[in-house]
């Protein structure tokens, strides 16, 4: 009769051990970020620049046509970050930093992530994933509650600034290790690129046996103009055939990898910018320089970016770790001049973080075929590059394939609180949160569609959109001149349909009048410190 039950309860032990690691592991979740890169920069989405270990994650995963951000660098960060829209969690515009204050006296619009949100990382640390952040954190640092370890993270170094010198990150632009500001670095041997990948390596060599969060927020290819010369090497002269015939270029290979259809073509070239053959000789010369250096950061993040992933494959977590690439913004035309920011000499200069930048026509290149750039509404500002990797995740017979639906950076927080089964609070620090806005992209993993779109909504330095099914409207806060576009036989949103469509537009219009009213988006009567629009 002991012997029945001892054979009983060791059959029943090995049974309940069998169950235990047959049960899968809660994946791992890794973004990873770029900053003002153009929708068509990396090789996978037109580009000519060759960027193998981003192509080999699209290859190995999906690959998103349609997917948004917000147009703007830290208004991004705080929607992708918390599953809001960017107004509810305060930064409707811009964070307030040292000498910029963007407190615009209405909720909306503080500079800063109120507490009425939760970030990624707090939901995913308290269901027991270690979170480090490394790079741009873009969120504020002037309060209490406004740093990364603050909102979640357990790790951080990068820089707290919004832009800041790739070999010497110093004074308030400077480097930070958790919360503690950091001597400047040797700018002979430090590149903030390289940098930030290898404190993510670190951490996915030591993090221990809990699932992690790991977001990585490069500020390249960002301004200031810093690469090494080594990757500036492979791109000299490459460039001398200029933007028009490059952003052919690239269109024609888009057409081919099955992005757009040809029918679609290239938007006019920015009417600020000349024909490149009425560019004289010289300014040819400097101008394919100030893109090469722009190619040579793109580079450096993509062969950061295979270390992050060696790093993954080394410790056993590649097949289960969901992976998101995307950059916060289109391609940036900042200071708005045909040529870029900045003198020649400025380039490289460890000591010069400023707008040193590559200017409207290589912009104009970078976000081929669309029109407009960062800070607008149109495709050209709001339109992202969206890859997913998860080998575990993603069905197999969808590798390699495009999304041609519909997403938001919003739709980030509902998929890993879906896949990590960590719980969205409605309290916390004892403070109500906001429901988060999005919608799981897990149904793109598993099916390759997500039925029922909702519609996404768009506010930024007044400028205003919403996305509904194939339309699109544009508009001006206070003008109140919509445009209607059929975004999906109109990508490049050249014929305006108002006039044919009234009735669309009265509806989105609609719409966004009462998203507004909701998030706090409405800027109305604002007079702000600083320049707003």
């Amino acid at each position: 009769m002991k012997k029945r039950i001892l054979t009983v309860f060791w059959t029943t032990f090995v049974c309940l051990i069998a169950f235990v690691k047959a049960e899968p592991s809660r994946p791992n979740v890794v973004i990873i970020m770029v900053d003002d890169m153009g929708w068509s920069d990396i090789s996978c989405y037109g580009g000519e620049i060759p960027t193998p270990h981003i192509d080999s994650l699209a290859d190995e995963g999906i690959r998103f046509t349609q997917f948004y951000n917000t147009s703007r660098c830290c208004p991004t960060r705080a929607s992708l970050l918390t599953g809001l829209y960017q107004h509810q969690t305060g930064i409707g515009h811009m964070t307030s930093e040292g000498q910029w204050d963007f407190d615009y006296g209405v909720d909306g619009f503080r500079g800063r992530m109120n507490l009425n949100c939760v970030t990624i990382a707090e939901v995913l640390k308290s269901a027991g994933y270690d979170t480090c952040m490394t790079g741009k954190w873009h969120l504020g640092s002037e309060k209490p509650n406004d740093r990364p370890l603050q909102r979640g993270f357990d790790h951080f170094y990068g820089s707290l600034a919004g832009a800041f010198s790739f070999f010497k990150p110093h004074g308030e632009r400077g480097l930070t290790l958790g919360n503690q500001r950091l001597p400047e670095p040797d700018p002979e041997t430090y590149y903030c690129t390289d940098a930030f990948s290898d404190y993510a390596v670190d951490f996915i060599k030591e993090h221990g046996d809990s699932p992690f969060f790991l977001y990585v927020a490069y500020n390249a290819p960002h301004w200031p103009l810093h690469a090494k010369e080594e990757d500036i090497e492979k791109f000299v002269g490459k460039y001398m055939e200029g933007w028009d015939v490059l952003r052919q270029k690239r269109f024609d290979r888009q057409v081919e990898m099955g992005i757009f259809e040809e029918k679609l073509g290239v938007s006019p070239r920015d009417p600020t910018v000349r024909p490149w053959e009425d560019v004289p000789a010289q300014q040819k010369k400097d101008s394919d320089y100030r893109m090469a250096v722009y190619a040579a950061q793109v580079y450096s993040v993509d062969y950061n970016v295979g270390k992050i992933v060696d790093a993954l494959r080394a410790e056993g977590e590649l097949d289960n770790t969901l992976i998101l690439f995307l950059s916060d913004n289109g391609a940036c035309a900042e200071p708005y001049t045909e040529f870029g920011g900045g003198e020649m000499s400025d380039i490289n200069d460890p000591d010069n973080g400023g707008m040193v930048s590559y200017g409207s026509g290589w912009a104009n290149l970078s976000n081929t075929p669309f029109r407009h750039y960062k800070n607008r509404p149109e495709e050209g500002g709001i339109a992202t590059p969206l890859i997913a990797h998860w080998p575990k995740g993603i069905k197999s017979s969808l590798e390699g394939t495009f999304v041609r639906d519909v997403g938001h950076i919003i739709d980030f927080m509902p998929t890993i609180l879906e896949i990590s089964g960590a719980k969205y609070p409605r309290m916390h620090r004892n403070e109500l949160i906001h429901p988060y806005e999005g919608e799981s992209l897990t149904p793109f993993f598993k099916n390759g569609a997500r039925a029922n779109p909702q519609p996404y909504f768009f506010e930024h330095s007044k400028n205003l959109a919403v996305r509904m099914d194939d339309w699109k409207i544009l508009g001006r806060y206070g003008e109140w001149n919509w445009e209607l576009y059929n975004v999906v036989e109109d990508r490049n949103e050249l014929t305006n349909l108002a006039s044919k469509h009234p009735e669309v537009v009265d509806k989105m219009a609609h719409e966004w009048e009462k998203w507004a009213l909701r998030t706090n988006a409405a800027p109305r009567g604002i007079k702000p410190p600083n320049s707003y629009d």
